[in-house]
């Protein structure tokens, strides 16, 4: 699994806004033969088939087409998030007073905010440019790919009572700093001219920007043994890369094999590229469609099949076990976690979850089964939202985590690889 785990820190580093994470993940696809579709033509497909679908820019199904017939098991799907909680770059970004320059940001899902300052940042996304047909912008990836901007913290001096927990207002604690303010009567639209330097373009031909603020830092392996990697964005690109790995080293003979990597995840879901848009449905149909067969035998199918929900979990934590279930809880490296709740925050179906054990266990995968403190319900996923209208058998599983939502998170680097092979074995 070493060549794995070093793609996978590759795949992490790349993956710096959803745009990226697509990106990052067809670049894997391509290399392993997959072939791309477009969701407004109608699909060719073959037996061992490889393919895959970008539907929008920050999100990604693959499949694979099983040589025989359709089995008991018709689907396997598993889902994942290519967003993260982050900073988001307002329309009108460039902020000038008292000699900086700061850029304007809206914080996007809900990070630990604290954790984004003192940190060295960078900027990310996709600019829209101005084109011939009204209707297609030409669309550029951007990263800056080197650190361009910082928050600096107050200094304890000016803020006696900091290390007593102190509020961050979003919109002035915010900020990042973007660099000098020379003069009165400096360009009042900088950033466009950054932007139109760095994409050597005219400024005036941007007509949008779609950029992230995101952590510049590298991840590292910590631990007396190496046994940790700290690292930005592994809610839920740890997810994202074993599901692509997993896809590409199954080999199951029959029925369909696919995943979904969604967008919006950490703001509801609620969006044309999010779990609870219809893509997903219209994806199954244009696929059943394409190898002959109707409506009929597709809703049969779905009663047939198995969904993955595939999103990161909580680790114990070692400063705070009182926030924890007893003894219902997971720590790092003791593999991949089975998130269960009988009020449905985590999709739960006793005899899914008894399939999921027997898949871990045929894998030789470790897993442990996690419940919430009932005192302390824990955040949604995507589990609920995609088996509430694609009716199958769902469990909601991931690597477990430390300092979830932090700029900046923890987890245990033999997880990852019992994650890999329960989700490849799910495919074979």
């Amino acid at each position: 699994m070493t060549g794995k785990i070093s793609e996978f820190q590759e795949y992490i580093r790349k993956a710096v806004t959803p745009f990226h994470s697509v990106e990052a993940g067809i670049s894997l696809l391509r290399q392993a033969g997959f072939e791309e579709l477009t969701m407004t033509a109608p699909f060719n497909l073959c037996p061992k088939g490889k393919y895959f679908v970008k539907p929008y820019d920050t999100m990604l199904f693959a499949f694979t087409i099983g040589e025989g017939e359709m089995g008991a098991q018709a689907f396997h799907i598993a889902a994942a998030h290519t967003d993260y909680p982050c900073l988001h770059l307002k329309p009108t970004a460039e902020l000038a007073a008292n000699g900086y320059l700061r850029l304007n940001t809206e914080v996007y899902g809900g990070p630990i905010l604290n954790t984004w300052l003192d940190r060295p940042l960078s900027l990310a996304g996709r600019v829209a440019l101005r084109s011939e047909n009204t209707y297609k912008p030409e669309l550029r990836l951007y990263n800056a790919g080197r650190p361009l901007l910082t928050i600096p913290n107050l200094a304890v001096h000016m803020n006696r009572k900091v290390n007593e927990g102190v509020e961050l207002k979003k919109q002035s604690d915010l900020l990042p700093l973007f660099g000098l303010h020379e003069k009165e009567g400096q360009d009042a639209q900088y950033l466009l001219s950054f932007l139109a330097g760095e994409l050597q373009c005219k400024k005036e031909d941007i007509l949008d920007f779609d950029l992230y603020v995101y952590n510049a830092e590298e991840g590292v392996r910590v631990g007396v043994n190496q046994e940790f990697f700290s690292s930005p964005r592994l809610d839920n690109q740890t997810s994202c890369y074993a599901l692509l790995r997993a896809l590409m080293d199954g080999n199951r003979a029959d029925g369909i094999n696919l995943i979904a990597l969604y967008d919006n995840e950490e703001v509801g879901s609620h969006t044309k590229q999010g779990a609870d848009s219809l893509l997903l449905m219209l994806l199954l149909e244009k696929i059943y469609a394409a190898l002959g067969m109707d409506k009929t035998a597709l809703n049969e199918a779905v009663l047939r099949s198995f969904l993955f929900s595939v999103d990161v979990a909580h680790a114990i934590h070692p400063n705070h076990p009182e926030k924890y279930d007893p003894v219902n809880h997971s720590r790092m490296n003791d593999g991949v976690v089975f998130k269960i709740s009988v009020n449905q925050r985590y999709t739960y179906d006793g005899e899914a979850v008894a399939i999921a054990q027997q898949i871990c266990e045929k894998a030789g995968a470790k897993f442990k089964k996690f419940v919430n403190h009932a005192d302390m319900p824990g955040g949604g996923t995507l589990g609920p939202i995609i088996s509430s209208w694609l009716p199958m058998k769902t469990v909601d599983i991931g690597v477990p985590l430390l300092a979830m939502h932090s700029a900046r998170e923890l987890m245990g680097m033999e997880d990852e690889e019992h994650l890999i092979r329960m989700m490849t074995e799910f495919f074979s």
